[in-house]
C-alpha cells in the first residue's frame, strides 16, 4: 500500500517496531512525571519546571551533538543513548518504588533524561535516512514514524492513567525501564551500510559554525526552522498545562488527564496519516502554513471550552495541528540538506523545536499562576496565529511561496 510503502526497507522495520514498544513506555512514564509532580505540589509553575529541566539540554546541546553525530558512527551514538535511557528509567523505577520522590529528585532525573536525548534524538533522525533502500520514500518513512510515536501517544497515557489508578505509579516507570529492552534488541539486528565518519581536523566549534553558515545561505530552511521555534516557544508548552485542566478546571483525576493526552495523541495520529499519503509534488508551504493556523485555532478554542467533550475534540485538532506542521518541516529539511551537513542541520532544528519549548514551558507556568491556566492558552493560540502571519509575510516578501515541495516521483 502507498501509505506504508517504506516498510519494504528491512532496516526501517525494525526499528520502527523496537521503537514502537519503547514510545509506549515512555508516553506512560511521561503521563506518571507530570501527575506525580501535580500531586506533590499542585503547582504549574513546577509542571513547566519539570518539563523546562528535560527539554532545556537540547537548547544548548544540540548543535553541538549535530556536530558530534556528523564526526562518528550514528548507530553506535543511538545504541548507547537507548542503553543510558534505560538506565535512567531503572533509576526512576528505583526512587518512585522506595518512595523518596522528592520533587529535586524528578527535577534532576528528568534533566539526566533531557542530557541522553540530545544526542539520542540528533542521532535518530539523521540515522532515519540510511535505514530506507528507496530514498524517495524518505517523507513516508518520516510520516510512519510520526504516526507510530502518535498512535503509542494514544495507547501509552490511556494506560499509563489506568495503571496509576489501578496498580500505582512505580508500574509506570518499570514498564518503561523493560520496554528498553526493545528497542536495543531491534538496533542489534539491523544492518547498515553507513559511510565512513569524518573525523575532521577542525575543531568542532568550527564544523558548529560551518552549520550556521550553511543555514544563512539556504533561507528556505532557515525560516522553517525560526516558524518551528516561534510556535516551541509560544504555542507547543500549553500541553504543560493540560493536567491543570484535568484536574481544576474539569475536576478530573488522573484518568481524565490521560484522556487529554490521547485527544492530542488521536489528532496527531490523523495528521500524520494524511501526510503519510500524500503524494510526491505537493506544495509543502501551504501544508505548514494551514496546519499553523489549525494548531493555533484548536488552542484558542481549547482556552474557551466550558465542556468536557468539546475541550477534547478541541485538544484533538491541536494534535493534528501540530504533529503535520512538524512533519512536513521534518520532510522539506530531511530531503533538501546535504548528507555532511544533516546532523547540524537536524540539530538547529531539534534545538528550535525541543530546545526552545524548556522556556516556554517555563514562562506558561509563570504566566498560569498569575493570570490562569484558560487565559494563558488563549494567548498562546493568539500568538501562533501571528507567528504564522509573519512567516506567510516574509515568504511572500521573499518570493519563495511556491519553492517547498516533495521530491518528484520518478
Amino acid at each position: 500500500m502507498q501509505v506504508f510503502r517504506s516498510l519494504s526497507s528491512r532496516n526501517f522495520r525494525y526499528f520502527i517496531s523496537g521503537q514502537s514498544v519503547s514510545m509506549m513506555g515512555t508516553w506512560m512514564q511521561k503521563v506518571a512525571v507530570s501527575w506525580i509532580v501535580y500531586q506533590l505540589t499542585h503547582s504549574a509553575f513546577f509542571l513547566g519546571l519539570t518539563m523546562f529541566a528535560n527539554l532545556i539540554p537540547s537548547l544548548f546541546l544540540s548543535p553541538y551533538a549535530g556536530s558530534y553525530t556528523d564526526r562518528h558512527n550514528r548507530y553506535n551514538i543511538l545504541l548507547i543513548t537507548q542503553i543510558l535511557l534505560m538506565i535512567q528509567a531503572g533509576l526512576f523505577t528505583l526512587v518512585i518504588y522506595f518512595k523518596v520522590d522528592s520533587i529535586a529528585i524528578i527535577l534532576s532525573l528528568s534533566l539526566m533524561q533531557g542530557l541522553i536525548n540530545a544526542f539520542d534524538t540528533t542521532a535518530r533522525q539523521s540515522l532515519l535516512i540510511n535505514m530506507i533502500d528507496n530514498k524517495e520514500d524518505l517523507p513516508n518513512a518520516i510520516a510512519l514514524n510520526s504516526s507510530m510515536a502518535n498512535l503509542t501517544r494514544i495507547l501509552g497515557p490511556a494506560l499509563g492513567g489506568i495503571l496509576l489508578s489501578t496498580l500505582g505509579d512505580t508500574s509506570c516507570f518499570f514498564i518503561n525501564f523493560v520496554s528498553y529492552f526493545f528497542v536495543i534488541y531491534s538496533l542489534l539486528k539491523m544492518k547498515l551500510n553507513l559511510p565512513p565518519s569524518k573525523k575532521q581536523q577542525v575543531r568542532i566549534w568550527q564544523t558548529l559554525k560551518e552549520g550556521l553558515t550553511y543555514l544563512k545561505a539556504a533561507p528556505d530552511l532557515s525560516s522553517l526552522i525560526l516558524l518551528m521555534a516561534g510556535y516551541s516557544i509560544f504555542v507547543i508548552p500549553f500541553s504543560t498545562l493540560l493536567p491543570v485542566f484535568a484536574k481544576d478546571v474539569f475536576q478530573g483525576d488522573a484518568g481524565t488527564f490521560s484522556w487529554f493526552e490521547s485527544a492530542a495523541g488521536v489528532g496527531a495520529l490523523l495528521g500524520t496519516i494524511y501526510f503519510a499519503g500524500l503524494k510526491p509534488g505537493r506544495n509543502i508551504i501551504s501544508i505548514v502554513v494551514y496546519a499553523s493556523l489549525l494548531f493555533s485555532l484548536g488552542v484558542l478554542l481549547l482556552s474557551v471550552s466550558f465542556d468536557l467533550v468539546i475541550a477534547l475534540l478541541f485538544t484533538l485538532i491541536t494534535g493534528m495541528g501540530m504533529m503535520t506542521q512538524t512533519a512536513a518541516i521534518n520532510t522539506y529539511l530531511q530531503t533538501h540538506v546535504s548528507d555532511e551537513m544533516r546532523g547540524r542541520v537536524l540539530s538547529y532544528f531539534i534545538m528550535g523545536y525541543q530546545g526552545i519549548i524548556p522556556i516556554g514551558s517555563l514562562l506558561i507556568g509563570i504566566l498560569s499562576s498569575s493570570i490562569g491556566p484558560k487565559v494563558t492558552v488563549f494567548v498562546a493560540g493568539l500568538l501562533g496565529i501571528i507567528s504564522t502571519m509573519v512567516f506567510v509575510y516574509f515568504k511572500y516578501k521573499s518570493g519563495q511561496k511556491n519553492k517547498m515541495t516533495l521530491l518528484p516521483s520518478r
